[in-house]
């Protein structure tokens, strides 16, 4: 077994429940926002979309420098953010499985302006990106599901609008 090959079922459970959660944004809360200075629900499930995405500069390269003009994308809505979602877990899956032992071990570095802001072995890099940062960023999802008068699906067993399947 290599190194990645628990992080790749992980991915793929995680990217599941993800799903669940995108499938639960209330319609017509695109725009919502909890405060002034906290992203929409629009622009926070889109950029945990785009989190598989980045996969690709993690995978292919040792160090990637983030462009000067990066702009963050926005799906414009629902319909688009699951119709691109699967596609975007397949395809990192598929960057997954061409992660050896040896490119898991090796060091990757991300460069903002110029700087150095991380240097560290890719599995951990993948561990911190793919999946701590996408599990971070969905916690953030179902909080704002629940302010927005939606429901929150079952993430890691009942939630208080479904019991996950648990008979509750």
């Amino acid at each position: 077994m290599r190194i990645i090959d628990p992080m790749i079922e992980e991915f793929k459970h995680e990217a599941a429940i993800t799903r669940k959660c995108f499938q639960h944004i209330p319609d017509g809360q695109w725009e919502w926002t909890p405060h002034e200075r906290s992203m929409s629900m629009g622009r926070l499930a889109s950029h945990i979309q785009e989190i598989p995405e980045w996969l690709s500069e993690i995978t292919d390269k040792d160090t990637f420098v983030m462009p000067e003009d990066y702009k963050p994308s926005v799906a414009s809505g629902k319909e688009e953010l699951l119709r691109n979602w699967d596609g975007l877990v397949e395809q990192a899956v598929e960057k997954l499985n061409t992660v050896s032992d040896e490119k898991a071990m090796g060091t990757w570095t991300m460069q903002v302006g110029g700087n150095t802001v991380m240097e560290m072995p890719r599995v951990a890099v993948i561990r911190g990106i793919l999946l701590n940062h996408l599990i971070h960023h969905r916690g953030q999802l179902s909080v704002y599901l629940r302010l927005a008068g939606g429901t929150v699906p079952s993430i890691y067993g009942p939630s208080a609008d479904d019991d996950g399947g648990m008979g509750g």
